[in-house]
């Protein structure tokens, strides 16, 4: 895995920015079968994820999940 992944499990705690919203989350890395649930659900939205997918069929590729921490809200 890449070194941002490794980074991510070792602090989970992250900053997220998206469409003009930034708050505080943590990140948890997604486990069987929910892991296979939510790579197929992007896959489908976005076709390349799944050419990815069988490009590296060497090793399972990571899903991380970022739950919002409520009350943790910043300005962009």
């Amino acid at each position: 895995h890449p070194a941002w992944f490794h980074n991510l499990v070792a602090n989970p705690s992250v900053r997220v920015e998206h469409e003009g919203q930034v708050f505080q989350a943590r990140a948890t890395v997604a486990e069987e079968p929910e892991r296979t649930r939510l790579y197929d659900r992007q896959a489908a939205a976005m076709s390349f994820f799944d050419g990815y997918r069988r490009r590296v069929k060497s090793r399972e590729i990571p899903v991380v999940i970022l739950d919002r921490i409520e009350g943790a809200t910043e300005s962009a």
